[in-house]
């Protein structure tokens, strides 16, 4: 157990013991031990007094003076030097420098597993779903938010520790199949010379123009004897098949893809209605069939199946969610855009009325993409075909851009694309200020190695720190390095963060935060003195530090981590 977490358990222990709290009390809120902290007030702080103020009923400002006082003595006497109370009851601390070298040990040789969850802590299954765009063209730049926001989630997910699979589901059926292959028909009898025109309502795109082109120059003639079932596949199909290679390019990869018309084929759907009917969850009125939703907080019921007998979409994602969950997933979650706001509850409600957890299903909305070529917007519409396509804004900015600047948003709030920022190489461009912190920091390496440190460097990276080494280190650095070092060690909070809140944004964030404090370091600090071996060697070891955090950090965007720029 690293400094870090022996604080936690001390506080932990002292809480309940002192104030009659118990684990489940505790569990109920997000304790925390903070690095993210403005240096003026400590090194850390925790939340705990104002967390279980309203439990016990005291004060948090008071909860928190009597924690303060078992922080000077006992089993943290040799890891906290002061510690002070501040605002409405937060408790900031400030570690001693012996501290603060057991730290920088304790990263050197964890490395990535610094930042992991603690092994006592319990390990979920999750399941996410993202993107699951319909197969009726390629994807756009909507898309890309949702792929980057569920992407990252499961990488920092996965990275501390927890089991992740990845879904895509597939829309392939219903009446927006039906439009596309009426649509594509329409575009190879095109090809063959027929005047014929689109269906209203029906798929305008030239994708489809160009797809026509090569079925016809594969089937010839006898395309006009195919029946309706080939073109909805082939289109399908094919438009699948460009879904996925696009999302290869975006560095994403699914663990399954999930057809939705398996659901029908299989007869999942109506099992599950007949299920809900045997629970009198449904009724029928007026020839169509309904769901209760009001009895589980929704504000009116909702029909599965209409008077025609066809069913809504609701009905096949009761039996897909009833399948995620009979899957053994603990924690279900859907990223989806902010047009399903009102789809939440109800989905919600069907879940609680098969008897599952319906906290246990999470819904990650986004809001909308605008993409600005100079101060004009461009307009998006799949069907008319003028949409701008995911392809295009990483063929124009490359993916490590188009990646980061999804991201860079929380997903609740609608995102503005700049593609004037985002075709800058300079420094105003954030993904080549980050990424030109870690190229700094290779070629600080190299100038080491040619004046004289190439021992050091070598001992750097091939773990072969020793504790002598770490003190000989600490012993040099000033506030500015601690400032460095803390910066790295609050890459544990944010990832924290992430995990239990699941808004990504925060990497991003963070990685700009910490290349900002290199690039500023960097330039109030000679790193490289012959004249001042000891201090040469300690700055490089703070700078090896941050270098290591900005590849673990980049890797986790899904960003590149180049060599040099």
């Amino acid at each position: 157990m690293n400094v870090l977490g022996r604080l936690k358990l001390v506080l932990v222990d002292r809480t309940k013991t002192l104030f009659k709290v118990n684990d489940e009390q505790l569990a109920r809120f997000e304790f925390k031990i903070n690095a993210e902290v403005d240096d003026n007030f400590g090194d850390v702080s925790c939340n705990v007094a104002m967390i279980i103020a309203k439990v016990i009923g005291r004060a948090p400002r008071e909860i928190a003076a009597q924690l303060q006082q078992e922080l000077t003595y006992g089993d943290c006497a040799d890891i906290v030097a002061s510690s002070a109370i501040a605002g409405p009851g937060f408790l900031n601390i400030t570690l001693t420098p012996h501290a603060w070298r057991i730290l920088l040990g304790e990263l050197y040789v964890q490395n990535k597993n610094f930042f992991a969850n603690e092994p006592s802590e319990p390990v979920r299954k999750y399941l996410i779903e993202f993107v699951s765009a319909n197969p009726t063209g390629p994807l756009h730049l909507v898309h890309g938010r949702g792929g980057i926001i569920g992407d990252v989630l499961a990488r920092v997910l996965s990275f501390v520790g927890h089991k992740v699979d990845k879904e895509f589901y597939i829309n392939d059926a219903g009446n927006q199949i039906n439009l596309l292959g009426q649509s594509f028909k329409i575009r190879c009898l095109q090809q063959l010379g027929q005047t014929v025109e689109i269906p209203e309502g029906g798929y305008a795109g030239a994708y489809l123009v160009d797809m026509a082109k090569d079925c016809v120059a594969e089937q010839g003639e006898k395309i006009t004897e195919k029946s309706d079932q080939f073109f909805e596949l082939y289109a399908k199909e094919n438009l699948l098949d460009l879904v996925k290679a696009t999302l290869a390019e975006y560095r994403i990869t699914f663990d399954r893809w999930y057809s939705e018309k398996t659901l029908h084929d299989s007869g999942a759907i109506d099992r599950v209605l007949t299920l809900m009917k045997s629970k009198d969850l449904v009724y029928e009125q007026e020839g169509a069939l309904w769901f209760r939703s009001t009895l589980f907080g929704d504000d009116k019921d909702r029909v599965i199946r209409k008077s025609n007998g066809e069913l809504t979409y609701i009905a096949a994602d009761i039996a897909y969610h009833k399948d995620k969950f009979d899957r053994g997933y603990d924690t279900l979650i859907d990223i989806l855009g902010h047009d399903h706001h009102g789809y939440v509850k109800r989905l919600k409600a069907t879940m609680a009325s098969l008897g599952y957890n319906a906290d246990n299903l999470e819904v990650i909305l986004y809001q909308l993409v605008t993409i600005k070529e100079g101060d004009v917007v461009v307009k998006m519409s799949k069907r008319a075909g003028t949409f701008t396509e995911l392809a295009d804004v990483m063929q124009t900015v490359g993916v490590d851009v188009a990646r980061f600047f999804f991201l860079n948003r929380k997903s609740d709030a609608p995102l503005d694309f700049d593609l004037a920022t985002a075709l800058k190489k300079t420094d105003e461009n954030p993904v080549y200020y980050i990424q030109y912190a870690y190229v700094r920091i290779n070629s600080l390496f190299v100038k080491a190695t040619d004046q004289g440190f190439d021992e050091w460097i070598d001992q750097l990276r091939s773990g072969r720190m020793q504790d002598s080494d770490f003190d000989a280190a600490m012993a040099q650095v000033s506030s500015e390095e601690h400032t460095l070092l803390k910066k790295v060690v609050a890459l544990r909070d944010v990832l924290s963060s992430i995990v239990t809140t699941h808004q990504t944004h925060l990497l991003s964030y963070y990685a700009l935060d910490l290349a900002q404090k290199l690039h500023t370091y960097y330039t109030k600090n000679k790193i490289i003195d012959t004249d001042k071996p000891e201090l040469t060697r300690a700055r490089l070891c703070m700078v090896f530090m941050v270098h290591r955090t900005l590849a673990t950090v980049l890797d986790l965007l899904g960003l590149t981590q180049p060599e040099k720029m």
